[in-house]
């Protein structure tokens, strides 16, 4: 079990990522690469991932990489530098700047959990020579332009999704309803000033009023990973993986026209985080857009059918109507689809 306990101090300064974190995505997906979890979820993308790596002669060195980032265990905290604000350039470049007394501390730890002899790649990076580290930096670019930039889009659309679901809890709750929201995650527990959550082992994490971000992980499941180093700025990483089915959608959605084409970025965006009502403001959060900005387009959206508004009780939410859908989707919209009274979208 894991445990993050908070002061006051500690909860006026917590922090959600604006965006999953590129290096996490690619330590995170290199994990699933390495087992079957989630084979549901996720085979397609393995499938997919393995042949790409052949095509682009990428296997051996993933191969290589794998020993310092296993499936499960301790990995090292200097593959993972940022908080989800750097760019995969910047995050990489922090990789390649690792002092030398930083990997041997890191890399020792690791190699006491390996079984067999250390293999050459944890020894080359250990030794801090500029050229294991171009190759380590070289490498993580390279696996990430196959591992996860081609699946962005699915990738941002969740995490938006789920950064709405935070924000309506921080809106209605502040910093307690939005710890408070995290406890829909399987096992996830908030009670008093403690954050508890399902983890290998025991461990307790003290913020002593430090600010903590939280990383939404596309590839991350079961549990949520933080760093080991209790002096680095704290961490923590929790699942948002995608549905069943999530890669032919988005395979589906790259075969046709662009909806962002039709009525620009911002509206496509806003109608796909409409799956579920949500306020003006809530939707504002999660597009990082002005409320005035955000209402706007919801009300352009509204006179072309494809959202509705309704008042309920203190909250005016807005809902994608069954044409809304059926334009997302690229489907022929059923009968009534376009109502007169503006009704949802059917669940």
């Amino acid at each position: 079990m894991l445990q993050v306990e908070f002061g006051e101090r500690a909860l006026t300064r917590l922090r959600v990522a604006r965006g999953a974190d590129p290096l996490w995505d690619a330590a995170l997906s290199l994990h699933l690469l390495q087992n079957r979890q989630e084979s549901l979820v996720y085979d397609a993308w393995r499938r997919e991932v393995r042949a790409a790596l052949h095509r682009e002669r990428l296997t051996e060195d993933v191969r290589a990489l794998m020993p310092l980032c296993p499936a499960s265990g301790y990995f090292p905290d200097f593959l993972t530098p940022s908080t989800g604000e750097a760019s995969l350039e910047h995050g990489v470049d922090r990789v390649m700047s690792t002092p030398r007394r930083r990997l041997v501390t890191e890399l020792t730890r690791l190699c006491a959990d390996l079984r067999g002899p250390v293999p050459r790649s944890v020894r080359w990076v250990a030794t801090g020579d500029p050229a294991a580290l171009h190759w380590l930096g070289t490498t993580l670019r390279r696996y990430h332009a196959v591992a996860v930039s081609p699946y962005l889009g699915a990738v941002g659309a969740r995490v938006a999704e789920d950064r709405a679901r935070r924000a309506e809890a921080a809106l209605g709750g502040g910093a307690e309803g939005l710890l408070a929201s995290y406890t829909e995650l399987p096992g996830w527990r908030w009670h008093g000033t403690r954050l508890a959550a399902p983890y290998p082992e025991a461990r307790l994490v003290r913020l002593r009023g430090r600010t903590l971000t939280v990383v939404p992980g596309f590839f991350c499941v079961r549990a949520p990973l933080t760093l080991v180093n209790d002096a680095l700025p704290p961490v923590l990483v929790y699942p948002t993986p995608p549905g069943p089915g999530w890669l032919p959608r988005l395979r589906a959605g790259a075969g046709r026209p662009s909806v962002a084409q039709l009525i620009g970025t911002s509206r496509a965006q806003l109608l796909e985080l409409l799956q579920r009502p949500m306020t003006t403001t809530a939707l504002a959060a999660a597009l990082r857009l002005a409320p005035s900005t955000a209402s706007r387009h919801a009300t352009v959206l509204r006179e072309a059918g494809l959202v509705v508004t309704r008042r309920e009780g203190n909250r005016v939410l807005h809902r994608r109507t069954a044409l809304g859908r059926a334009l997302l989707e690229g489907t022929a919209p059923g009968p009534g689809a376009v109502p007169h009274d503006g009704s949802p979208d059917s669940p």
